[in-house]
């Protein structure tokens, strides 16, 4: 369960009578986002955690089970996400986040927009055949601080570690060698290619370690999740979706895409909110930018047409979508049921 504290009226805001209170709000961009890979994890379970200025929590728990906003005192707040803790090297185990500080004037509105970039540091080894034959019983050992991971020959995933010093030792019939040692930045991910040439007569192996640098990449770019499936006619458009936080800044923009999760429907008769259970109309639903939202004007009001699209989103027929996240391309309309609006909907990708 997430941690929620220091939100009430009578416990906090009768001690500032002089102040106003203001609002934190919090969005996760997407923008930095655009590079497939299977190993992040849903945003709906990235942690968050939102702290005042002496430190003291008041929100902390999944992304997608946090509020829409906090009631706060003017001062500075600290807010910080992760995809995952990470403690130790690991393989298959990058790690994104962002941290920022946010400070709240007497009766102001901020809106944080964290970022998404990896936060750790990743090596890929590759054995060349003359390694393999030089070495055939040898093991591997990704060594950082008090920590080691043995690398298996076999091995193709990533191995992750601190943005810190890391090296590379070799230990075959007793003897343990260092092969290589580098301080890591965060986001670098480094290919080394191991060989061991022939060596000249009475002579043992040595071992050669380089950097591919074609594949030593620090890109931000990463896709969460697997690329999705669906129905339409532009493959990679969903790559380039906006989240729906950024929606009402592309209102009268045609062909634009969309993405966020599945909350709701029927906003004809849900006042300022959004019906969530037991929902009648099959005609549109309610995107946001988390799964827990419902407040109205969070969301993204998106009209289903009939026929295929309808039939797969509509959550009279298929509830089980609430909480998904979708990708939709359509047109950005200023109001469709009280809120910034997406009608026209050709596309769609379901993760």
């Amino acid at each position: 369960m997430p941690l929620l504290a220091g939100l009430t009226a009578c416990d906090d805001f009768s001690l500032y009578p002089e102040t106003e209170v203001g609002e934190l709000r919090w969005v996760l961009d997407k923008g930095t986002l655009t590079k497939t890979s299977g190993e992040i994890p849903d945003t709906n379970d990235f942690l968050l955690s939102i702290r005042d200025a002496e430190g003291k929590t008041l929100y902390e728990g999944s992304y997608g089970d946090s509020p829409q906003y906090l009631p706060v005192q003017p001062g500075s707040y600290t807010i910080g996400i992760v995809s995952i803790p990470f403690r130790a090297p690991a393989f298959s185990q990058p790690q994104y986040g962002d941290e920022q500080v946010a400070v709240v004037p007497s009766g102001g509105k901020v809106t944080v927009k964290l970022q998404c970039t990896l936060l750790n540091a990743g090596i890929r080894l590759k054995m060349s055949s003359d390694f393999l034959n030089s070495f055939p019983v040898g093991t591997l050992y990704l060594k950082q601080a008090d920590s080691q991971l043995q690398y298996a020959y076999t091995e193709k995933r990533i191995a992750y570690l601190f943005p810190d010093d890391v090296s590379l030792s070799l230990s075959d019939g007793g003897r343990e060698q260092t092969l290589f040692k580098r301080r890591l930045q965060p986001r670098e991910i480094l290919t080394l290619t191991l060989s061991a040439p022939s060596p000249a007569a009475g002579t043992s192996s040595t071992v050669e370690v380089a950097v591919d640098t074609a594949k030593n990449w620090t890109s931000d770019h990463l896709e969460i999740g697997d690329a999705p499936s669906g129905g339409g006619n532009d493959p990679d458009g969903w790559q380039r979706a906006i989240s729906v936080a950024e929606a009402v800044f592309h209102s009268g923009e045609n062909g634009v895409w969309v993405y966020g999760y599945i909350v709701g429907g029927d906003l004809t008769s849900a006042g300022k909110g959004i019906k969530t259970e037991g929902i009648t109309k099959n005609t549109h639903i309610a995107l946001a930018d988390r799964s827990s939202v419902t407040e109205k004007s969070a969301c993204l009001a998106v009209e289903l047409p009939k026929g295929s699209i309808r039939d797969a989103l509509n959550l009279v027929d298929k509830p089980e979508l609430r909480g998904k996240r979708v990708y939709v391309k359509g047109n950005v309309v200023s109001s469709y049921f009280g809120t910034t609006g997406l009608k026209n909907v050709k596309e769609y990708r379901l993760p």
